[in-house]
């Protein structure tokens, strides 16, 4: 009796702190929200980060859709189970660990003050002051952010990677790996108060989004190894065609249209008048790229390439996505047209010589340009928005900072990723049998195909 007297006053000390720290924040937004100016202005850029954070979740439809086109048909189910579970087990780790370590120390919200330069402890399942109408609007906004790096990897290991293995690493991205990167980017960590130029910077997550999910795709992709056939003997390599070429075009036009709530709501403000010169450069940039693919295509094979125009257009988001807030008009041409010439370069170089199979080319448009992205704002930021001067106003610190970023973002990746993956695969294992990626792998892991009947 006694033993379970202990334990019933124990329970009950605990979901007592636990009632007084669920109510110590602003969970009504009757202390936040006044009728003064600044409370409208406040209301304004709070409905404005939602809004923009709802346009990075339907990003994920966008993924959906190009990662789809790009596969055959006999795998097509198991890549769409991926791409949606990547949000749902994500927003769950994120909620019970990977917000506070990645903001916790930041002071950007309610609840998140304490921290140092390499990780922060607080914020942790929203409770207690981080039970907040501000913190959640922060939480909702970085969370389709760190989906967004779960999905990108998705695409470089598809049509043949085991379904739950990719649960146990979006579980350990939204958990470890990138809320630790991110800490040190974002949340006041310590390459953001580097001493050369203002830190390193990166706007919207060139490096800390796509570096991460670029560069983590590659180390699953050569781990898992390619897919069966998809090279010869002598090693060269085999085209595996997509299944639907609409799905790749409609997915680059939905993740167009929610890179301007990812890049534009990275303001977190709309009274930020600066909103209009980010939306613009995201434009410029996706424009430039998709162009110059499209005649470097026509060029070299006498056809218009439209995967290789959506590639572009991707390629030039992903590099416009560090330095947008930073870089005048003409430079985000630049950034885009180097960006696409540095994704065809890429692709040859990770298929033909690496022999990494990538079915998306997540690795190229996203990885090797989240790099691109962050040492263009060392180059091109003119110092008219946050202090950010590049080499184009006489000065190279801020590119020392931007360089220091990358050299940190691909030693963290590379060695915390290879691990994670190692150890995976001595666990449980990372690709299916050989027989069911010949059959393919939608009947085997979910017991139906994409297309029933078909």
């Amino acid at each position: 009796m006694k033993r379970h007297t202990l334990i019933f006053i124990l329970l009950s000390g605990i979901l007592v702190c636990l009632a007084n720290d669920v109510y110590a924040g602003d969970p009504s937004g009757s202390h936040t929200y006044s009728e003064s100016i600044q409370g409208l202005k406040f209301s304004v850029n709070f409905a404005w980060t939602l809004l923009s954070a709802f346009l990075v979740f339907n990003m994920q439809a966008g993924f959906t859709f190009l990662g789809a086109g790009f596969i055959q048909k006999k795998n097509t189910l198991n890549y769409l189970a991926m791409s949606f579970v990547d949000f749902c087990v994500g927003a769950l780790v994120f909620w019970l660990v990977g917000f506070a370590l990645m903001f916790g120390g930041s002071k950007l919200a309610p609840g998140l003050s304490n921290g140092n330069l390499f990780v922060g402890y607080s914020g942790f399942l929203l409770l207690g002051n981080s039970y907040d109408v501000s913190t959640a609007m922060l939480w909702i906004f970085q969370i389709m952010f760190a989906a967004t790096a779960c999905t990108i990897v998705a695409g470089a290991v598809a049509e043949r990677f085991k379904f739950h293995a990719h649960v146990l690493y979006s579980v350990f991205l939204c958990g470890v790996l990138y809320p630790i990167f991110g800490h040190w980017m974002w949340g006041k960590g310590w390459l953001e108060m580097l001493p050369f130029g203002v830190g390193a910077r990166d706007f919207a997550g060139s490096g800390v989004v796509h570096g991460i999910g670029g560069l983590i795709a590659f180390i699953a992709a050569w781990m898992t190894g390619p897919r069966y056939g998809k090279y010869n003997p002598d090693g060269s390599p085999n085209v595996i065609h997509g299944h639907n070429l609409l799905y790749i075009v409609i997915g680059t036009l939905i993740l167009i249209f929610g890179w301007f709530g990812f890049n534009a709501g990275s303001t977190l403000a709309v009274t930020e008048l600066r909103v209009s010169v980010i939306a613009v450069n995201t434009f410029l940039s996706a424009a430039s790229g998709a162009v110059t693919l499209l005649y470097l295509s026509f060029c070299m094979t006498k056809k218009s390439d439209v995967i290789m125009t959506c590639n572009g257009a991707l390629a030039g988001c992903v590099a416009i996505t560090a330095s947008g807030a930073y870089v005048p008009h003409w430079a985000a041409i630049i950034i885009g047209i180097i960006a696409s010439l540095i994704t065809r370069i890429s692709l040859h170089i990770i298929e033909t010589k690496l022999k990494v199979d990538d079915p998306v080319g997540v690795i190229s448009v996203h990885g090797v340009n989240g790099l691109w992205g962050l040492l263009s704002v060392g180059i091109f930021s003119d110092g008219t928005y946050g202090g950010v001067k590049g080499l184009i106003t006489g000065s190279g610190w801020q590119l020392l900072a931007q360089f220091i970023a990358c050299i940190t973002l691909v030693v963290w990746c590379f060695s915390v990723g290879t691990l994670f993956f190692f150890i995976v695969k001595r666990l449980f294992g990372l690709r299916v049998p050989v027989n069911v990626e010949r059959s393919g792998i939608d009947v085997y892991e979910h017991g139906t195909s994409c297309y029933p009947g078909l």
